[in-house]
């Protein structure tokens, strides 16, 4: 039913392109103000112009840098609204949720489960490898994170969920006329677009499979749910906590989070852990709760 939602006159796949076209566009100007920045701080104190990541987000305060790197968001968002609403002629809830209005019960369940799971396994890991962390926690700095997180992080992980589970997702499967097509090519974008950060280099491209598994799990539970609300809570979770708790040097975005990880990442703890285990465990938990059914027809169905 999410997938059907959409105005068929109006969503011929090439309007898709010119879209997705127009939305790397809005990346690129709200990126002007991170790039201005950077200019202008080399000039002002005699730096050379960096030539990395690292170096890039180095320049800054932590916090001004996560709210340069998250402003490109707030444009790529409302350049999505005015495409939907304009060019494909569809109110805005149709990319959210075949429901009436938002379930943000739904949004809240998502979010606090895996916020449970992810402080969860923050303590454990804390507690069995003390050595491997830096508790680097200060209030001011953390209130600054925690407010900026607050205020963006719906933009960035919205903007994620409503392109690539909503708008994307839609589109691919009005031109595939089924499920199973518009489910793995969202996914298999949704992660090679992580291809150019930091992790890559730290961890290699087995990195990868936890990108495009988290693409296929959050793909899985909208065509499920009929609506993008699990994927958002889920989203939400995963940066903003993940951000007020643990950082490290290799990360695309580091933070005055409370613990800094100095040890190499772990591809079983890593990658491994949350795609065999946490992500099937959510599946079913989720499909539970909502009673879902129907499942060869909703995941591999045609529409």
């Amino acid at each position: 039913m999410f997938l059907n939602q959409i105005n068929a006159k109006q969503s011929e796949f090439w309007k898709y392109l010119v879209g997705s076209l127009l939305l790397f566009c809005a990346s690129l100007i709200g990126q002007l103000p991170f790039i201005i920045g950077v200019f202008l701080k080399t000039s002002q104190d005699n730096l050379p112009y960096p030539t990395t990541y690292q170096s890039t987000i180095g320049l800054f305060e932590p916090n001004l840098t996560l709210f340069l790197m998250l402003l490109s968001f707030v444009f790529i968002f409302f350049q999505l609204v005015a495409l939907v609403r304009f060019f494909h002629k569809q109110t805005f809830l149709t990319i959210i949720t075949s429901r009436k209005k938002i379930d943000w019960n739904r949004v809240l369940f998502s979010f606090s489960i895996w916020a449970l799971i992810t402080i969860s396994t923050t303590i454990v890991f804390y507690s069995i490898h003390p050595q491997d962390f830096i508790v680097q926690f200060q209030l001011i700095p953390f209130l600054g994170l925690f407010g900026v997180g607050l205020l963006l992080f719906p933009f960035q992980i919205g903007c994620e969920e409503l392109i690539f589970r909503g708008y994307l997702m839609q589109g691919f499967g009005n031109m595939a006329k089924n499920r199973w097509f518009p489910l793995l090519m969202t996914s298999l974008i949704f992660g090679l677009l992580h291809i150019a950060n930091p992790e890559v280099d730290k961890m290699g491209y087995s990195i990868l499979i936890y990108y495009i598994g988290t693409g296929l799990f959050l793909g899985v539970i909208t065509l499920m749910d009929d609506g993008i609300e699990l994927a958002l809570g889920f989203h939400f979770a995963n940066n903003f906590i993940g951000a007020l708790l643990v950082t490290s040097d290799w990360t695309a975005i580091q933070t005055h989070s409370i613990l800094k990880s100095v040890s190499d990442p772990s591809v079983l703890f890593d990658i491994i852990l949350p795609v065999s285990l946490f992500f099937p465990l959510l599946i079913w938990l989720f499909a539970r709760k909502y009673h879902w059914g129907n499942w060869r027809q909703k995941l591999m169905g045609n529409i």
